[in-house]
């Protein structure tokens, strides 16, 4: 089985697309944080006009599924398994 990985940057792109339509502003205008915590696991913070919003991680793989149906023509509904890698950071790792 063939796995995508999808780099930090580029879930850092899916979320501001994502909020960004939610919040109806340009996806330049969306700033974000990404976060990995023991107790909690994956999340983020997205910042737009000051203030913040808290994504859990079914809203990172919401994004993703996004990201991945619009922008990298892949099945959205592919398995998404988020990762924190030492060198690579936050990464998401997709089942074709």
């Amino acid at each position: 089985m063939e796995r995508l990985i999808i780099s930090e940057q580029d879930i850092i792109n899916s979320i501001c697309v994502y909020v960004s339509r939610k919040k109806q502003v340009k996806p330049e205008e969306v700033e974000v944080e990404l976060m990995y915590d023991d107790d909690y696991g994956f999340s983020a913070e997205a910042f737009v006009d000051g203030r913040k919003q808290v994504l859990i991680t079914a809203n990172l793989i919401e994004a993703l599924r996004l990201w991945l149906d619009e922008f990298m023509n892949e099945d959205p509904f592919a398995g998404i398994e988020l990762k924190l890698d030492d060198e690579e950071g936050i990464i998401a790792l997709i089942n074709n």
